[in-house]
């Protein structure tokens, strides 16, 4: 059984630059986090007084303005952050999305790079074999594929990027919303496999912006704000008090009927 447990756990950043103080308090006002007085040296803390419980089956989505600590968060529960203080516990082999870029080479062609992701997002090299073909159709690169990478416009790493994620297997799925540069009729078909690569996790932790996006994945959610968990519950409580509205009264009727929601019951005040 895959888990994470996470018990007052922080993560703390020190700015070894001290002259650069001022412009770190100044940069620091507009992304969150709090630093530390105390210290000889600046700490800014990222991530304060965590504690959380994420077990098989959870699909939990984040929620909070930018530098709120989402991505932060996710870095700690895959590991690749240990917490200054308290601990924290996974079981389970990690697959963290923080960015679709990562792991790719510019230099090598489009097929060279879905082998290559994969294999990073911890695949075999048989198992990625198997799913080239598959990645390749919907990716809609045709002969692109056998080109460098760097000769890629932004939408089309991005595609050949998503084309690879959604082909894996994984038993802990960490996403980091980074979708957006595709137009929308290719964004559509790649939901469809976002929605199936989560039916295949065994669970998933998701920072977005996008409520439709969160809806369609996640039931549950964490809103976070200054590093910290501000408050966890239904996913359509936590929207509601981040917002401060009723996120379904904003969704056309086909995002609402796609969400299994009846456009009936939200009136034009946003109250069920």
């Amino acid at each position: 059984m895959v888990s994470i447990n996470v018990w007052n756990a922080s993560v703390d950043f020190p700015i070894f630059d001290a002259k650069s103080r001022s412009l770190k308090k100044a940069v620091l006002g507009k992304v969150g986090g709090k630093i530390g007085t105390e210290q000889k040296v600046p700490i800014i803390e990222a991530l304060r007084d965590i504690t959380l419980s994420i077990n098989e089956g959870d699909r939990i989505g984040l929620v909070g303005h930018n530098g709120a600590g989402k991505s932060t968060l996710l870095r700690l529960l895959a590991g690749i952050y240990e917490p200054t203080r308290g601990s924290s516990r996974i079981v389970g082999k990690v697959a963290p999305v923080f960015d679709l870029g990562v792991g790719m080479d510019p230099e090598i062609s489009g097929l060279e790079n879905i082998m290559i992701r994969g294999l990073f997002l911890g695949m075999t090299r048989k198992q990625m074999e198997k799913r080239v073909d598959d990645i390749a159709a919907f990716t809609e690169l045709g002969d692109y594929l056998q080109m460098p990478l760097r000769t890629y416009s932004t939408g089309m790493r991005v595609r050949l990027a998503l084309g690879v994620v959604t082909s894996i297997d994984p038993e802990i799925l960490l996403l980091d919303e980074g979708i957006g540069a595709v137009d929308a009729p290719f964004l559509n078909k790649a939901r469809t496999r976002l929605v199936d690569l989560v039916k295949r996790s065994g669970m998933l932790v998701f920072a977005s912006h996008q409520d439709d996006l969160l809806f369609e994945l996640c039931n549950t959610a964490i809103w976070m704000d200054e590093g910290q968990m501000k408050m966890q519950g239904s996913l359509r409580e936590v929207i509601t008090a981040y917002k401060g509205k009723d996120p379904y009264s904003h969704m056309d009727k086909e995002t609402l009927e796609r969400l299994g929601e009846s456009p009936v019951l939200i009136t034009k005040s946003g109250e069920v």
